[in-house]
């Protein structure tokens, strides 16, 4: 157990300062100066005002060594201050209730209608119920996010004037109901189809068939064992997708004006300020590697076959 935590760990290491490093380069080694463009062009910046600026913030010092000097700040905390003197992290803190908000109760709505889909289509294989869920699933995952979006702002805002369409006003459930449930569709449609699978390999299985040969009944068979057999990688897939969870909201932050991280990420990308997108970006990618790694844990606490492999 300890050799698969020191690989783990080193691989959760290697993952963060590499795709970190990818994230920070992309942003700072492009071409263009973010400090000259801060005064627009009717008014651009004295040439002196320029110059300190850029070594205030170190931008005119070597790309690695400009990452090193970011990578330090953030293991004691510090992840970066804006152009315009402010702390990225004192801005993602303001944010973080309305993106965690979206994201719990998108994944609410996973748990509960993407398990119950996806046990009924399994114990009804290839029955009317069955063949709707898969056509729903891959219909719900071939329509843009943008386009669903609009759509049921659209249709559930404007049209019918059932549900608000933008901002966090209304409060919870109503302000997040509508954008939960479209970040939710996608990974909806995989736990749907990945319970289904599960709980059809598990009715065909040896002892389920013990179990019915004995007499125990349907409801005890499936509530007891096919569900504690099918539930086991369904749940490991829920828990890696919270993290994917927490970053996938910058499309549906900007659509209905929500006021939270990926909000805030969409108008850095807009404005060009390059500190707010990389300690962001770098938040997200550690809430991820986090995640996956206690969820690996958790799986091989439950299967040790996985610490061998």
């Amino acid at each position: 157990m300890t050799r698969y935590l020191l690989r783990r760990g080193a691989e959760l290491v290697l993952v963060f300062f590499g795709v970190t490093f990818i994230i920070y380069a992309c942003v700072f080694a492009l071409p263009g100066d973010p400090i000259a463009s801060l005064g627009g062009s009717n008014r651009p910046l004295p040439d002196n005002v320029v110059a300190q600026l850029r070594e205030q913030y170190m931008l005119d010092e070597p790309l690695i060594v400009q990452y090193l000097h970011y990578i330090g700040g953030v293991l004691t905390g510090d992840l970066g201050t804006t152009f315009d003197g402010r702390a990225v992290a004192e801005r993602m803190g303001a944010r973080w209730p309305v993106t965690i908000t979206l994201a719990l109760t998108a994944w609410a709505i996973e748990v509960v209608i993407g398990v119950a889909l996806g046990l009924f289509a399994g114990l009804r294989q290839g029955r009317l119920f069955d063949r709707a869920v898969l056509a729903g699933t891959i219909l719900a995952t071939s329509i843009p996010v943008f386009v669903l979006g609009v759509s049921l702002q659209l249709i559930f805002g404007l049209w019918w004037g059932v549900l608000p369409i933008a901002g966090t006003g209304a409060g919870w459930p109503l302000a997040y109901l509508l954008p939960s449930l479209i970040i939710a569709l996608f990974g909806l449609a995989s736990v749907s189809r990945l319970m289904r699978g599960n709980v059809i390999d598990t009715m065909r299985s040896d002892f389920v068939r013990t179990l019915v040969a004995k007499g125990m009944r349907r409801r005890d068979i499936v509530g007891v064992h096919v569900m504690r057999n099918a539930a086991g990688p369904v749940l490991t897939f829920l828990a890696i997708d919270l993290g994917y969870l927490l970053g996938g909201t910058v499309v549906i932050e900007g659509i209905f004006n929500l006021p939270g991280i990926g909000q805030l990420l969409f108008n850095a990308i807009r404005t060009h300020e390059g500190p707010t997108i990389v300690g962001i970006s770098t938040m997200l990618i550690l809430i991820f590697l986090v995640t996956s790694v206690v969820v690996d844990l958790i799986a091989s606490l439950l299967d040790p076959r996985i610490r061998r492999e």
